[in-house]
């Protein structure tokens, strides 16, 4: 059925929420404060609060940071607890340590629309139940990554099962929204999985022997190099110099982060933990800081175990118009992009229900939109 101007306007408002969902609040307390003076240029440019939504800069979009507590699993997936205080539907607002965000049985994001952009999911702790309109579907989770190349338009659904009877179920994960440039916005939907297995690690140790450990999304470190993205991301372009990493540092652990291309973007998000230094300039937990990415920058742990998610890149330097869960160049794409989900759906919808889930027993694994199987090794 071909659906209505209402309900593409509705799917597009759900859409727009979901972009700006889950990030953990501010800590309190200073933002920074000069506590040693360094000998070289610093890398730091600034630090800001963390809000609502993680700023980001070109070429990302946006980072969602999904925080949730689940307590015990149902017979349908969703939470064995009272709804009460939920805004089911639309409940962003944490009630219990929880959100149901647009499900209403199983939390998570149904059934919607993508254009122009791709979506980098990075599930630490727990499990997502993905589906689409190519016919593709995936339970990922535990340090998964899904890489979805929305390009000229595709639906997904992104659900949060809850596969514990008997205990809580935590889910923790970043969604990170990167743009396409203008010559690749309308290539054909591609996704791809980076099981944790395959995905590596640079581990570093400082002259006391204390750990950091940098997991490798994208970019390279040293001899850690993850796998390939998709063909028409802008990660794979030469000299993109993107970078997807997260850093964990050990108690007072002390590790100089590399230079990178001289005009990238740099940006370092400080989400666990409860202070550190970079170049002799301390920073408490719950700030963005902004680098200089052309200058090693030197990261001093406080007492607490630390981590920082790291998003770096060339700038693509071309207007961007977003509308919901459509970022084009020009508002006349836009409004085409809108036209063309009304007629055609980008595909149509091919599963039973707006949200579909996964058997409680089914394990991690991606079926293509070609049919090919791909699970953990």
């Amino acid at each position: 059925m071909r659906p209505t101007r209402r309900e593409v306007l509705k799917v597009i408002a759900t859409a727009s929420a979901a972009a700006a969902t889950g990030c953990a609040p501010a800590s309190s307390g200073a933002t920074h404060r000069a506590a040693r003076s360094t000998t070289r240029e610093p890398a730091l440019v600034s630090v800001s609060p963390l809000g609502a939504l993680w700023e980001t800069r070109d070429p990302f979009l946006f980072c969602a940071h999904h925080d949730d507590r689940y307590p015990a699993g149902n017979e349908g997936l969703g939470p064995a607890a009272s709804l009460a205080g939920h805004d089911i539907g639309s409940d962003f607002e944490g009630v219990d340590g929880w959100r149901m965000y647009h499900g209403d049985v199983v939390p998570g994001f149904p059934e919607h629309p993508h254009r122009g952009f791709e979506t980098v999911t990075v599930v630490r702790e727990g499990m997502l139940d993905h589906s689409d309109s190519m016919g593709a579907t995936a339970r990922y989770g535990a340090g998964d990554v899904q890489w979805l190349t929305a390009g000229r338009g595709i639906e997904h659904a992104e659900m949060f099962p809850l596969l514990e009877r008997e205990g809580p179920n935590p889910l923790e994960l970043f969604q990170i929204w990167l743009n396409l440039p203008s010559a690749d916005k309308m290539t054909a939907p591609h996704f791809s999985m980076l099981w944790d297995d395959r995905i590596p690690r640079h581990v570093a140790r400082d002259e006391e022997g204390r750990e950091t450990r940098v997991t490798v999304v994208a970019g390279a470190l040293g001899s850690a190099r993850p796998p390939s993205p998709p063909p028409s991301s802008w990660a794979s372009r030469e000299g993109s110099d993107v970078a997807i990493w997260t850093i964990e540092l050990a108690p007072h652990a002390r590790w100089t982060m590399p230079a990178a291309q001289r005009g990238s973007n740099r940006d370092a998000y400080f989400f666990e933990g409860s202070t550190l230094q970079i170049d002799g300039r301390e920073v408490a937990r719950g700030h963005r800081i902004e680098l200089r990415a052309e200058l090693a920058a030197t990261i001093e742990n406080g007492p607490a175990r630390s981590e920082l998610l790291l998003l770096q890149g060339r700038p693509i330097g071309e207007p961007v118009v977003k509308h919901g869960p459509f970022v084009m160049n020009t508002r006349d794409e836009i409004r085409q992009a809108i036209a063309d989900y009304q007629r055609t759906r980008f595909g149509g919808w091919p599963w039973a229900r707006r949200d579909p889930v996964h058997a409680r027993e089914q394990g991690r694994f991606a079926r293509h939109a070609d049919g090919r199987i791909d699970r953990p090794a």
